[in-house]
């Protein structure tokens, strides 16, 4: 039944992959979840004590400012998460964009238009778009020199016909994997212009504000500083064990059960 294909697909993947799989989600989750799940206000202040270490009512710590930093990293989750996905999705514009490296334009461009949301989201597109646009354009020309793709055309189907039913399925794939890794990019780029004061600004947060406003924790191992960063390792790690076995996963079967 192909109600069933999600559960196939999941079983396709091997043991890394479902591993990567689950924490990716979980994380998507608590992007969009983790405001009710919070225990504690985002903007309460010394409600315990700073730098306190794991206890009942602060699960994972507090930070300098005696903040729950489990609520923190919830509420940090859907700017960590939400703007890079979102840069992700909406981000696939020329080649002499790539002349910069990444992170040095994403510098200019928050040092010169500021470091708002919807500036940060830009900045992320801006500097991944164009390596995705060159590999899915080179990939699209591969493609249609292939066999398939001329024995359609000496058919006589469309030029519509054949880049949706020839082209696009074989690129989806390696596009895919291509996405998620530009996820993981920017989740890390975002995380580094926070730490560096450029990214998401008070009262907000995402992980990379976390360490940076708690960093003077690291010697005391403080669950403050160590905590946010974890949260930014467990996605990369899981994100990319996912994406590692996209590249090892079973061909899935699409025809319903007896046929």
């Amino acid at each position: 039944m192909n109600t069933l294909l999600p559960v196939r697909f999941f079983q396709s993947l091997s043991i890394s992959g479902r591993l990567g799989l689950t924490v990716s989600i979980f994380w998507l989750l608590m992007a969009l979840f983790g405001n009710q799940l919070a225990p504690h206000n985002v903007e309460d202040i010394g409600g315990g004590p700073l730098f306190g270490g794991f206890t009942a009512d602060n699960w994972l710590g507090t930070d300098a400012l005696g903040r729950d930093i489990l609520s923190r990293i919830l509420y940090g989750a859907k700017f960590s998460i939400g703007l890079a996905l979102g840069a992700a999705i909406l981000g696939r514009v020329n080649d002499a964009m790539l002349v910069l490296p990444g992170k040095v334009l994403s510098l200019m461009i928050v040092a010169v238009f500021g470091s708002s949301l919807p500036m940060l989201l830009l900045t992320a597109i801006f500097t991944y778009w164009p390596g995705a646009f060159r590999i899915a354009f080179a990939m699209a020309g591969s493609l249609r020199n292939m066999d398939y793709v001329r024995a359609s055309r000496l058919r006589g189907e469309s030029r519509w016909y054949v880049a949706i039913h020839d082209i696009l399925p074989n690129m989806v794939h390696p596009m895919l994997a291509d996405f998620g890794l530009r996820f993981v990019y920017i989740v890390l780029l975002l995380s580094g212009l926070s730490f560096l004061g450029l990214g998401v600004q008070p009262p907000y947060a995402d992980w990379g504000t976390l360490v940076r406003e708690n960093i003077q924790g690291l010697f005391d191992g403080s669950p403050a500083v160590l905590m946010p960063a974890l949260a930014i390792a467990s996605l990369t790690i899981g994100a990319n064990l996912f994406i590692d076995s996209l590249q090892q996963m079973r061909p899935l079967t699409l025809a319903k059960e007896g046929v």
